[in-house]
């Protein structure tokens, strides 16, 4: 299962690549990408908690998901400057993103074997 989260997280980074994008354009994201992005992304985490409390995860386990539930939060954030019609401050996208490549990564290092 631990693969499977990877992968839903990968594609949940690839629709964010998608709204950081149109961030950085100077547009508003697509309120359809935002919802999808979101809600992958929460499928991961539920995924991710499954196997943490599951005890199968491991502390790299467990760490990439405090660190995804961080990058989560900061998307949380994003979503609520998004209801207001605003566009998001470049800087919180940079954040958010960068924190959530940390995450993967760590998830990473543990499917692959590193």
């Amino acid at each position: 299962m631990l693969t499977y989260a990877l992968l839903v997280l990968a594609v949940t980074a690839i629709g964010g690549l998608l709204l950081a994008a149109k961030i950085f354009m100077g547009n508003k994201a697509p309120w359809s990408v935002s919802l999808i992005h979101g809600l992958l992304g929460a499928a991961g985490l539920v995924m991710l908690i499954i196997i943490v409390l599951d005890g199968t995860g491991g502390g790299r386990v467990t760490a990439a998901l405090g660190i995804l539930v961080v990058a989560a939060l900061g998307g949380f954030y994003l979503a609520s400057i998004h209801l207001k019609g605003k566009l998001a401050p470049k800087s919180i996208v940079v954040i958010h993103a960068g924190v959530a490549i940390v995450g993967i990564l760590t998830l990473s290092s543990v499917v692959l074997g590193l």
